[in-house]
């Protein structure tokens, strides 16, 4: 959604064109004003990260994800009507969105912890969570396309209709998705008794149903393990959202594209992305199937190869400088190994806890996305409207070093193995 709002943003507050004119837009809305819009979605899909992991544990995962995209396909439809009556009611709009969105990866994390085996978590974490990136190939350029069409207003089409697809992705996953193998009615007897018991612990049927409900939320919030996914996962963020709601600007003011040039391009990284993404986790689950690398080596190594190369990726953005075509050889091709990171600490979460592991991403997700708004507000800062080519630099040296320093800190405190209170109690005969 936020990359909607890029493009929206473009289309109704076009910044100055190379004559040095300026065009007013449908909204008179300055800077200040753009980044409080964006942001507010984060403001609500952080607030309800943890509350969704812990639902999820609790209830299953798939009411609590089918309903988050429920309510974030419904705000969606009704942004270009919020937008229209007034701000405040845009940025409640926005905010409720990011709520509905908060509860989705983290209910996701508790299913796959449910349904996917140690040695095949890579490759599915890859074709699910890559999604994302898939979602930004095909958003990006349509969505750029549609503000740059009379049609019903351009901008406001481009929310209609993905609001629209949600609200029908909603029925399949209804139909379609059970929250364990168990529950499901259509796999065969051998695959759910396969990931039943690559998924379970032989104590399982023994857990004390008094330690279910009672969270070891002191013991969580110290792990040195989880602090060291969410310090990477930080900076990977702050990467990761300065390329995606920066990067249209920079095609626009420093490299003069137009708006579905840029859109069209902006995309093309979370595309190799995407692709790199599968590739790569297949790669690392094969890797620990033959018993070349043990699983803590394996997610500091993947980890690692998804923080350094897209950092030199943004590095090689910053020499570039005006060259298109170099900057998009180091967002696309050196930057597409940020795929790596479903093999590195996407899938850290279950193995230190498969029982807490959707309130544990809630945690690290949470904090990782609160750089989706401070990235932004850093590089206003730094730019504050007077942009140069020298400005810019400083903004890409900044995520790259954030992401870089994040990794150091997971090869060293990372772990692999599970935790002492994940553990529950035995019933003792």
């Amino acid at each position: 959604m936020k990359m909607l709002d890029n493009q929206k943003n473009k289309k109704q507050n076009p910044s100055a064109n190379n004559t040095g004119q300026t065009k007013e837009g449908e909204f008179a809305w300055d800077e200040a004003t753009q980044g409080l819009v964006l942001g507010s979605f984060f403001y609500g899909y952080v607030l309800t990260q943890i509350p969704g992991g812990r639902l999820a544990e609790m209830f299953g995962g798939k009411l609590i994800y089918g309903f988050g995209v429920l309510i974030t396909a419904v705000f969606t439809l009704l942004t270009p009507l919020a937008a229209y009556h007034s701000l405040p009611a845009l940025v409640l709009v926005r905010i409720l969105e990011g709520m509905g969105e908060g509860v989705t990866f983290p209910a996701m994390h508790a299913m796959l912890a449910r349904w996917i085996p140690p040695l095949e978590r890579s490759k599915f974490a890859a074709m699910v969570y890559a999604g994302t990136n898939f979602g930004t190939v095909i958003s990006l350029p349509l969505s750029g396309w549609l503000c740059s069409i009379d049609f019903m207003g351009g901008w406001p089409l481009a929310f209609y209709i993905f609001g629209a697809l949600g609200l029908i992705w909603f029925l399949f996953w209804l139909f379609l998705v059970y929250d364990t193998p168990h529950s499901h009615p259509r796999i065969s007897a051998e695959e759910r008794t396969y990931i039943e018991r690559a998924v379970k612990r032989p104590d399982d049927e023994l857990l004390d149903p008094a330690e279910e409900n009672i969270v070891p939320w002191s013991s969580i919030i110290t792990s040195a393990p989880l602090w060291a996914i969410l310090i990477t996962q930080c900076g990977q963020s702050w990467a990761f959202y300065t390329q995606l709601t920066e990067l249209p600007t920079y095609m626009d003011h420093i490299l003069h594209m137009d708006i579905e040039q840029n859109a069209i391009l902006s995309a093309l990284p979370y595309l190799t992305s995407w692709i790199m993404g599968i590739v790569l986790s297949i790669f690392a689950d094969w890797l620990l199937q033959k018993g070349y690398i043990s699983q803590l080596n394996s997610y500091k190594l993947w980890n690692s190869v998804a923080s350094i190369a897209p950092s030199l990726g943004l590095i090689g953005v910053a020499y570039g400088g005006c060259n298109s075509t170099f900057v998009m050889i180091m967002l696309a091709g050196v930057g597409s190994l940020f795929g790596a990171t479903y093999a590195g600490n996407q899938m850290n979460h279950i193995a230190l806890s498969p029982k807490y592991a959707g309130t544990m991403y809630g945690i690290t997700n949470a904090a990782a996305n609160t750089c989706g708004f401070l990235a932004p507000y850093i590089v206003g800062l730094i730019i504050r409207e007077d942009e140069t080519l020298g400005q810019w630099r400083l903004i890409f040296y900044l995520a790259a070093f954030v992401n870089v320093m994040g990794n150091f800190v997971y090869i060293l405190f990372a772990s692999a193995e599970e935790q002492p209170w994940s553990k529950s109690r035995i019933i003792k005969n």
